[in-house]
C-alpha cells in the first residue's frame, strides 16, 4: 500500500472512532460515570481514544468496538485507583521485615486502631473537664509505668524523634559523638545528616573501632551541649573494639552538667537472650545506667506501630513537647491508639504471647518443625515436591544484626522456582517467601496463624498453573 494510500486509510479510520460524548451514552459507561464519577470517567475514555488513536497512526487496522473501548476505560479506572498497599504473607523468616511493613500489630492493637479510626476519638479532648485536652498523655502514663522515665513522647518515628531532641535542646552547641557510631540506616537516615539538619555541630571523637572515655572528656568545651551515643542496632564491630559503658559516659555528663541522649533505636523492651539471641540493650538498661533522653522506634521490637519515642527527665521532655517541631512530627490518633495497646501488652506480661513479633521470636522450633511436616505432606499429597529442611530465621528491622534463630522451612523443588515465587507475589493477598538454591523456601516463624490456609491453597493453585503453563 503506498503511503498516500495508508495515510488516507488512516484518516478513515480515525473519523470512525467514537466522541467521548457518544460514549458516555453507552450502558455500559453509565455505570462506570455511577462508580467512578463523570470527571474521572471522561479522562479514562479521553485516554481510551487517544491511545487508539496513536495505534492507528502506528499503522492498526481497525477500530475497536465500542464495547471494547469501554472496557479499556473501565480497566484503565480499576488500574488507576486500586490500592498499592497491599497486606503480604511474609513467608520469608524475617521477622521485622522492613519493606513489608515491619511489626505486624496484635488483636488489641488492631481493634484500638479500628476503633478510634471510624469514629471521633479523645485525641485532644478531657471529657471530665470538657475542653481541650493533650493528645500527649495517650501513651505518656503508659510509658513512664513501663521504663521508670520521668516523662515521654510519642512521635512519628525515631528518625524524627532523634532530629527533635538535637534541634530543640542542641541548637547552634556542639554534640560529642563516637566516630564508630555515625552509622547509615535503611532510606540513606545518616546520623551526621540529621545532627546538621538540627543545626547542632557534630564533634567526632576516637575511631571506629575504639573510643575511650578520655576522648569524650577532652572534646567537651563551654559550647558542647551533649554526649550522644547510637545504638549498634543495624551493624556489628568486631575484633579489636573498646568503648565506654552508658553508666561511664552519664557520670562523665553529669560531671559536667550534660546531658547524655541514647539512641537506642529497637525499642527492646524484654530480654532476648532467652530465646538463644545475643543480648541487647533494653531501653530500660538505658535508663538505669543514667541516659537523660533515650530514643527508639515503636515498630521494631517493641511490636507496635511506627512511632518514635522519647523517654527520659521530665524538664527535657517538656522542652520537646514545647519546640515547634513537635507539632510537625507528632504522631497521629491512629498511631496512639495501636501504640497504648502494644504497651498494655507489656505491663499486663501478655507481650510474648500476643505481640505478634515476639510470638515469633518464642516459638519453639519444635513447634515449628511439626507445622512443616503437616504443610509439606499437604503439598505433597498435591504432587508438588516439597521437603523439611533446617534454617534460620532472622529478626530483621536494623534490630540484632548477625544474629538468627533456628527455624524449619518448607523447601519445594520446582520446574521454574522463579516463576512459582513471582506468581505467589501477585497473588491476592501477596505471598514473598526465599528463593534459594533454586528451591523456594517457606518459612512458618513469620506465618500469622490465619494465614496458614490461604498460604497453603495458593502454593498448590500456583504450582498447578505453572505446571499447565510448562
Amino acid at each position: 500500500m503506498s503511503p498516500k494510500a495508508t495515510t488516507e486509510r488512516s484518516q478513515k479510520l480515525l473519523r470512525e472512532l467514537p466522541s467521548v460524548d457518544r460514549l458516555l451514552k453507552l450502558p455500559v459507561v453509565i455505570e462506570l460515570v455511577a462508580e467512578y464519577g463523570r470527571t474521572l470517567t471522561v479522562e479514562a475514555l479521553r485516554h481510551t481514544l487517544e491511545t487508539n488513536r496513536a495505534a492507528i497512526l502506528n499503522g492498526a487496522s481497525y477500530v475497536p468496538m465500542n464495547a471494547m473501548l469501554a472496557e479499556a476505560t473501565r480497566e484503565w479506572l480499576a488500574t488507576l485507583l486500586s490500592p498499592t498497599l497491599h497486606p503480604v504473607i511474609n513467608a520469608t523468616g524475617v521477622i521485622i521485615h522492613t519493606n513489608l511493613g515491619r511489626a505486624p500489630l496484635s488483636d488489641a492493637a488492631r481493634k484500638a486502631v479500628e476503633a478510634v479510626g471510624g469514629s471521633y476519638s479523645t485525641l485532644e479532648y478531657d471529657l471530665s473537664q470538657g475542653e481541650r485536652g493533650s493528645r500527649s498523655l495517650h501513651a505518656e502514663a503508659l510509658l513512664t509505668r513501663l521504663t521508670g522515665a520521668e516523662a515521654a513522647l510519642v512521635v512519628n518515628n525515631n528518625a524524627a524523634a532523634v532530629l527533635l531532641l538535637l534541634t530543640a535542646l542542641c541548637q547552634d552547641k556542639e554534640v560529642i559523638i563516637s566516630r564508630g557510631q555515625l552509622v547509615e540506616i535503611g532510606g540513606g537516615f545518616r546520623i551526621p545528616d540529621v545532627l546538621a539538619q538540627s543545626g547542632a555541630r557534630l564533634v567526632e571523637v576516637g575511631t571506629t573501632n575504639r573510643t575511650h572515655l578520655y576522648d569524650y572528656e577532652q572534646a567537651i568545651t563551654e559550647n558542647t551541649a551533649a554526649i550522644m551515643v547510637a545504638h549498634y542496632s543495624n551493624y556489628k564491630v568486631i575484633g579489636f573494639t573498646s568503648e565506654p559503658s552508658l553508666a561511664e559516659l552519664s557520670h562523665l555528663a553529669h560531671q559536667h552538667h550534660l546531658p547524655l541522649f541514647y539512641d537506642q533505636g529497637s525499642g527492646a523492651l524484654l530480654d532476648v537472650t532467652p530465646y538463644g539471641l545475643t543480648p541487647e540493650p533494653t531501653v530500660l538498661d538505658g535508663l538505669a545506667a543514667g541516659c537523660d533522653l533515650v530514643a527508639f522506634s515503636g515498630d521494631k521490637l517493641l511490636g507496635g506501630p511506627q512511632a518514635g519515642i522519647i523517654c527520659g527527665r521530665g524538664d527535657l521532655v517538656t522542652q520537646l513537647k514545647r519546640h515547634p517541631l513537635a507539632r510537625a512530627v507528632r504522631a497521629d490518633k491512629l498511631c496512639l491508639a495501636g501504640l497504648a495497646a502494644t504497651l498494655t501488652h507489656y505491663l499486663t506480661n501478655t507481650a510474648t504471647t500476643a505481640v505478634p513479633v515476639w510470638r515469633m521470636i518464642a516459638r519453639p522450633a519444635a513447634d515449628i518443625r511439626s507445622e512443616a511436616d503437616t504443610w509439606a505432606a499437604r503439598l505433597q499429597e498435591q504432587g508438588i515436591q516439597a521437603q523439611v529442611s533446617d534454617g534460620r530465621s532472622t529478626v530483621g528491622g536494623g534490630s540484632l544484626p548477625g544474629t538468627s534463630l533456628p527455624t524449619w522451612l518448607v523447601a519445594i523443588d520446582h520446574q521454574s522456582v522463579s516463576a512459582l515465587a513471582e506468581q505467589l507475589r501477585l497473588h491476592e493477598p501477596a505471598i514473598v517467601a526465599r528463593v534459594q538454591d533454586n528451591r523456594l523456601l517457606i518459612d512458618p516463624r513469620t506465618v500469622l496463624v490465619h494465614q496458614a490456609e490461604p498460604l497453603l491453597q495458593a502454593v498448590i493453585r500456583a504450582a498447578a498453573q505453572q505446571l499447565a503453563v510448562g
